[in-house]
């Protein structure tokens, strides 16, 4: 095989060069299955000799981030951006949290972890519209305890990824846009909405920097964010805890207009809240029905 795919290299990397950057094995093996005569390659050579082929005499790379919960593999023609290579090797994945934070220029940090999540399969969806409030007794249990973090981590060449995984929603909030972040190139990029954001760091400000990091993003998405949108969305996901008072706080303290606030403010508060788990001083703000940091 070596023989005839060294006579056919060039052509071989032609016709890698007009491929995605990011491909994983069935890309390979459909190329291989389409351009097998063309290029005189024998029926017996097979996609694991072709692969080796490539890694050892092309430009390709081979690609494993190990998360616990199952690996992602995959190869690059060449280097290739992080981001892109997380969303194009896990299916259906977007960039969320705190990585979607910076896409929207919400924070002046550079979050140390990127935050890639997937929604599970329809037939696991955990919310639906009708979801109704946990009652008190379990709130109150859930927010004095420490909150569940994933530990789906995994560090490749230097850089920590949390691999996420949120109820399904048929893409509800998500999105793809070009982006830059400082680099040669925008990328292309799936990730939450603003909208969407905003409020997966109110049910998760500890995927976003904190509660204060929280509330800087709602002044700097004060002239932009969609209030309405993002009302209407929260009512779609479904909570059953009652996130509506932490966002109305959120953005009563950001300054936004009385009316977006209302939007908030009319859904019944039937529970008493809290903005973040485990709090060690807290103070409760009775208009939100809600339990926030001290000096908050």
């Amino acid at each position: 095989m070596a023989s005839r795919a060294q006579i056919a290299k060039p052509d071989i990397i032609q016709t890698f060069e007009t491929l995605p950057k990011i491909l994983k094995l069935r890309d390979i093996e459909s190329a291989l299955n389409e351009h097998r005569k063309f290029w005189r390659l024998t029926n017996s050579t097979t996609v694991k000799d072709f692969v080796n082929f490539l890694r050892e005499k092309t430009q390709l790379v081979p690609i494993t981030i190990p998360f616990p919960q199952r690996a992602v593999v995959g190869f690059t023609w060449g280097p290739q951006p992080l981001l892109e290579v997380l969303l194009g090797l896990a299916e259906n994945s977007f960039l969320s949290h705190y990585t979607a934070m910076r896409i929207h220029g919400l924070t002046e940090q550079v979050p140390k972890t990127v935050y890639l999540n997937q929604e599970k399969n329809e037939n696991s969806a955990t919310y639906s519209s009708h979801e109704k409030l946990f009652d008190q007794p379990a709130i109150d249990s859930a927010f004095l305890r420490p909150p569940r973090h994933s530990q789906n981590m995994a560090e490749y060449e230097g850089t920590r990824i949390l691999f996420l995984q949120s109820a399904y929603h048929a893409g509800l909030g998500i999105t793809s846009s070009d982006v830059n972040l400082g680099g040669d190139r925008d990328l292309t990029l799936r990730h939450t909405t603003l909208e969407r954001t905003l409020i997966d760091i109110v049910v998760r400000p500890f995927y976003a920097g904190g509660v204060f990091e929280v509330a800087k993003a709602f002044e700097q998405a004060r002239t932009t964010v969609s209030v309405n949108t993002m009302a209407a969305m929260l009512k779609k996901l479904g909570h059953g805890y009652p996130y509506h008072q932490a966002i109305g706080y959120y953005l009563e303290r950001a300054g936004y207009r009385p009316g977006q606030v209302d939007l908030f403010r009319k859904i019944p508060r039937e529970r008493d809240f809290y903005l973040t788990h485990q709090m060690a001083a807290a103070r409760y703000v009775e208009a939100w029905r809600l339990y926030v940091p001290e000096g908050f």
